[in-house]
């Protein structure tokens, strides 16, 4: 008979974390129990309970590191297109939809589990330094633009922000029933060149 691990699991917090994942993975962040969790990770359900209060505490962990990443990947799409405004731009957006494709587990937690960023201070703090680079690279770029013009940042942001969820939950992650002819990549890259040549940021085509 296999014992089990229990208290004594070595990094049992993260271990429930992994498993977590997983189980959002496959079955949404409502689609799983603690129990599940546990048994996934290999400890008693009673084990779960020294670390976290329940199912949201633990997808809220997940949230809070997912937005670590998140925040980090942005930052360094920032970083990476500089001097050009606009090429760090495009480079955040494009960024948005790796984070979607290489931790779906983690943007399920973020943004589809009705998880509240202001859950826990940390939360919120690392949640708040993702947005804050998106509204930062926006605020770059409109200065580009015409004061008369120029829309706010968090307005700007947000706009590419919606734009980027959408290509996402519609093309990136196979929804049932949505299909595309065109890459995700594309259609983001195509929608924001529109946004920007309507906003004067880009030229015209000829």
């Amino acid at each position: 008979m296999v014992k089990k691990r229990g208290y004594h699991h070595g990094n049992l917090r993260q271990a429930l974390v992994d498993a977590a994942l997983g189980l959002i993975e496959e079955k949404g962040p409502t689609g799983f129990t603690l129990s599940e969790a546990a048994k996934t990770a290999g400890v008693t359900p009673a084990a779960v309970y020294r670390h976290f209060e329940g199912r949201e505490d633990l997808i809220a962990e997940i949230a809070q590191q997912g937005y670590e990443v998140f925040a980090d990947l942005l930052d360094y799409a920032y970083s990476k297109g500089q001097p050009s405004a606009l090429a760090s731009f495009e480079a955040v957006g494009r960024a948005y939809l790796a984070f979607a494709r290489k931790y779906p587990g983690h943007y399920v937690a973020m943004f589809e589990s009705s998880i509240s960023i202001q859950r826990t201070p940390d939360l919120y703090k690392v949640a708040t330094r993702a947005h804050g680079v998106l509204e930062h690279a926006a605020g770059e770029l409109s200065q580009h633009i015409p004061a008369q013009n120029r829309p706010p940042p968090q307005m700007f942001a947000a706009h590419i922000w919606a734009m980027s969820h959408g290509v996402v939950e519609l093309f990136a992650r196979n929804s049932p029933g949505t299909k595309s002819p065109f890459p995700p990549e594309d259609l983001l890259e195509t929608g924001i060149g529109i946004y920007l040549r309507g906003l004067g940021l880009l030229p015209t085509d000829s």
